[in-house]
């Protein structure tokens, strides 16, 4: 799981305030001499543009402000930026009357000194400090002289995280003054394609956000502009005063058509993946709640409220109970218990009437609830391909029982053993919020501050939406050995609906042809391996035409993911294992200037004509103020396996091989358009497939000169409650009533007891069951504008041999071994083709020697296969006639 689940790309302006707090006039004011509009105390900020730039989720972010002072005397112009707590500052100038003043990236030991150097000269310094949920607040202030002008540009970074399906850019916007020309620019580049883009403004009505946006999307590129003249910045219409204050947002995501890629430039590569159209994986959940008397009032209602919200959205499939602990532990329910509508209802009531007491008993609680859960999978008492997770909820420091909290969390530590994550939720600010994030991300969770505000209880119901729909369990990326370094975190517990799993590296051989990746996880119903492959040669061309958009981003964006995780392993890190860590961190922050919580940024400027130091670092949670391409997926060989065939192809043209012969008989069925033909029947075995046949597009009914094919094959075994459906355009699997989608540019492998899945992409797919049953369903693409033909179907029987003596159907009745007899050859109405006499199954046929082919191997070209033609729809060569195995549907 993600470590950090904000909404990205998070900023707000308060630039061109005077110190003196000058105030601002309701009406425009009279002045000596004219001045511009929009100046406040001598101060004019004429330019604030926002500039975004988005290549694959990185976000590089330059937020430049002007300002003139208009004053007959020296005034001094602060510079505010809000920006993301994910995000790191990678630069900062300062530019008074064209000489600029750069910032350097220091270790937060040496920048320390000269700030403290700084400070006792009575100087002041610029601030980086935490501000509200989801920002940092950056401030610098400098006196520019009468007449000058004065440029702040600051540059900021950060992986946008996929949260609930979208990725948001929210940036929180508060110039405080006119600006005239204020300006927000993004432009986004997604190699996958944009699906989805908008933007919306908290402060400002459609109407009016309506001419001053611009929002377009085509293909890769998509672009925000948002350019509010002065009037429409007024907050009336003869106001001085702008409305410019709240939230402006922008919400994006990719086409999805794989459910991964990756992208490879100058050697660094990223891998992305989120898979849809998955069933979601059962969970066990225990709720372990503090009820302590510090809980009382609002915080314990909206408490209740939230959990009473989850209870509605807790799946029947669902395990849950609840765990209360104060100066002691209570339990709504011995075990865990499914989340039927009598046990849901029953959980409502015991919400409603929980109520706080005593004490903090946070080692209990945990160890009771861990405990069950335990138990429950000792003991199957829960579904085997279920998953289970501890949400903790806590406002307060464990002050009862044992109460040390690095105890606390060795004895966690060893009762969940690694089998499933603990989430931490901390409620306002009297706790310890290391201790508690410490804890979980040594346990595969996270922890997740709950603010003391009205909507507290939204808060805990959308914790608690991101992980309530699980896909896949136990997900490892997978790279060729020997072939790249310095990965990323590639293992994740779970993989959360609407969240994206990114791995990053280098590749040790930078001419490698192909990069091969596989993504294994553990679904609802089976194991799945997804596999994508790039063509380096293709990947090139691909992204050559994004030369507009910084070129290193995939480097930094692997230099920011691989210090965002060294910082997190840091927190749980001791002696040697730290200090290395730390080593690691701070020598990628200062190579790729990022200000991270090990370095800060040193700004020197001009004051009273001596040098200045500003210094900006990076907050903490728990601290209140600091100093400042295309890929193409791997398509797998497959290599038919030297037994005897049976196969329909093409018009339907059905191909039985006699291997006793060494030879093969041939024959079609004439059927109209959504005719269903049963293929394979086997009783014993349970396992059927039946076809459904297409025509031509524009439905050509003249049977002599129309094409028809198969266009839907259903593949079902009722002794596993199985069911598969094959179109050209998706496959859908069910197991039992649990549905799980794909399409024909996957390339996966699924995997549960006695069934195999791998699908190729746009090529084909084998699906084994167990050993001595496999078979072979090949794509048919034609072009898509073609006036005639339509993508169809081939399916072959590749492997028989464990398939009971009384399986039928019009391939399935010759899985029994059979022999013919050909003679009298003689010419025929096509001299190319001769006809003969053919003695099958007591049957005289007069049969045309004739070929097919087989696309096993390439179903563009195929392979020529000579076969004996029985005409009349297989008349003789089939049990009764063709029209036996017509049956109402696919299953």
């Amino acid at each position: 799981m993600a470590s950090a689940w904000w909404p990205c790309l998070i900023l707000a302006l308060l630039s061109g305030l005077a110190a003196s707090g000058f105030p601002r006039s309701p009406s425009r004011p009279l002045g000596k001499r004219s001045l511009p509009e929009g100046v406040v105390n001598g101060i004019e900020v004429y330019s604030t543009k926002i500039s975004c730039k988005v290549t694959s989720r990185f976000a590089h972010n330059v937020v430049t402000t002007r300002a003139v002072n208009h004053a007959d005397t020296a005034k001094e112009v602060s510079f505010d930026v809000e920006l993301p707590k994910t995000a790191f500052i990678t630069n900062f100038t300062l530019t008074i009357d064209g000489v600029t003043y750069p910032g350097n990236v220091k270790e937060k030991e040496v920048a320390k000194k000269q700030y403290e150097k700084a400070v006792s000269q009575g100087k002041t310094a610029g601030l980086v400090k935490a501000s509200g949920r989801k920002l940092e607040k950056f401030t610098v202030s400098v006196n520019v002289a009468a007449g000058s002008k004065v440029t702040f540009e600051l540059t900021y970074e950060e992986l946008l995280k996929r949260h609930k399906g979208k990725y948001e850019m929210y940036l929180k916007v508060q110039p405080k003054q006119l600006v005239k020309h204020f300006e927000i620019e993004a432009d986004i580049f997604e190699p996958q394609g944009i699906s989805t883009l908008d933007a919306e403004a908290s402060f400002i009505t459609n109407d009016l956000l309506g001419s001053a946006l611009t929002k377009s999307f085509s293909g890769r590129k998509g672009r925000v502009s948002f350019k509010p003249s002065m009037d429409q910045q007024r907050s009336c219409p003869t106001c001085t005063d702008s409305l410019l204050n709240g939230d402006f947002i922008i919400t994006y995501d990719v086409n999805r058509e794989s459910p991964a890629n990756v992208q490879i430039v100058n050697g660094y590569f990223v891998h992305f993946f989120a898979p849809q159209g998955l069933p979601v994986v059962p969970k066990n959940v225990v709720f372990v709640i503090d009820i302590s008397g510090s809980m009382h009032g609002r915080k314990m209602e909206q408490t209740k409220d939230a959990l009473l919200k989850i209870l509605e959205d807790v799946k029947e499939d669902d395990y849950l109970n609840f765990i209360l602990f104060s100066g002691d532990v209570t339990t709504w329910k011995d075990t865990l218990v499914q989340a039927t509508p009598e046990n849901i209802e029953e959980a409502r009531t015991f919400v409603k009437n929980i109520d706080d007491q005593g004490m903090t008993n946070i080692n209990d609680g945990l160890l009771r609830g861990i405990s069950m859960l335990n138990k429950a999978q000792e003991e199957h008492s829960v579904p085997e391909r279920s998953t289970s997770i501890v949400i903790m909820l806590t406002d307060g420091d464990p002050n009862v029982g044992e109460s040390r909290p690095e105890k606390i969390q060795e004895n966690v530590r060893n009762a969940i053993g690694g089998k499933f994550p603990l989430y931490n939720l901390g409620f306002g600010n009297n706790l310890n919020y290391n201790f508690l994030e410490s804890m979980a991300l040594e346990n595969h969770g996270l922890a997740r501050r709950i603010y003391e505000d009205s909507d507290a209880n939204l808060q805990l119901q959308g914790f608690y939406e991101e992980v309530a729909n699980p896909l896949l369990t136990g997900v490892e990326v997978e790279y060729p050995e020997n072939a790249i370094q310095d990965l990323t975190q590639s293992a994740y517990q779970h993989f959360y609906d609407g969240s994206e799993i990114v791995v990053a590296g280098r590749l040790l051989d930078e001419d490698m042809n192909n990069f091969k990746a596989d993504v294994k996880g553990h679904g609802a119903i089976n194991d799945l391996t997804f596999t994508e492959e790039v063509d380096m040669k293709e990947m090139e061309k691909a992204l050559k035409e994004q030369d507009y958009i910084f070129g290193n981003y995939i480097e930094r964006l692997w230099a920011y993911l691989t210090i965002e995780q060294l910082l997190e392993k840091r927190k749980n890190a001791h002696g040697e294992e730290k200090e290395n860590l730390t080593a690691q961190a701070l020598d990628l922050s200062l190579k790729y200037h990022f200000v991270t919580p090990l370095t800060s940024m040193v700004v020197t400027k001009p004051e009273d004509n001596e040098d200045q130091t500003a210094i900006a670092d990076k907050p903490g949670e728990d601290t209140e103020a600091f100093s400042v391409a295309r890929s193409m997926a791997y398509l797998t060989s497959y290599q038919p396996p030297q037994t005897p065939y049976y196969y329909v192809d093409g018009d339907p043209h059905f191909i039985i091989q006699v291997p006793q012969r060494d030879d093969a008989i041939c024959f079609n069925v004439d059927e109209d358009p959504g005719t269903v033909l049963r293929l394979i029947q086997d009783p014993i075995t349970g396992l059927t497939v039946n076809g459904q046949i297409i025509g031509e597009k524009g439905g050509n009914s003249d049977s002599k000169t129309r094409k028809t094919y198969f266009g839907k094959l259903g593949i079902a075994s009722a002794h596993m409650d199985f069911r598969m459906e094959v179109t050209p355009e998706k496959i859908t699997l069910w197991s039992g009533a649990a549905q799980s989608t794909f399409s024909w540019l996957d390339t996966v492998t699924v995997t549960q007891d006695g069934l195999s899945v791998t699908i190729n992409r746009k090529k084909n797919m084998v699906v084994s069951f167990g050993d001595g049953v496999t078979f072979v369903v090949v794509l048919h693409q034609v072009w898509k504008k073609h006036p005639v033909h339509q993508d169809f179907l081939g399916f072959y029987v590749v492997d028989s041999h464990r398939m009971s003596a009384q399986t039928h159907g019009l391939l399935g009745q010759f899985f029994h071994p059979f022999d013919f007899k050909v003679s009298d050859i003689h010419p025929g109405s096509d001299p190319t083709k001769p006809d003969a006499t053919m003695v099958v199954k007591d049957h005289r046929l007069t049969v045309t020697r004739g070929s097919q082919k087989d696309y096993r191997k390439d179903a563009s070209v195929g392979t020529k296969v000579a076969c004996w033609f029985v005409h009349n729809n297989g008349q003789g060569l089939i049990d009764g006639v063709h029209s036996d195995y017509i049956v109402p549907n696919l299953f």
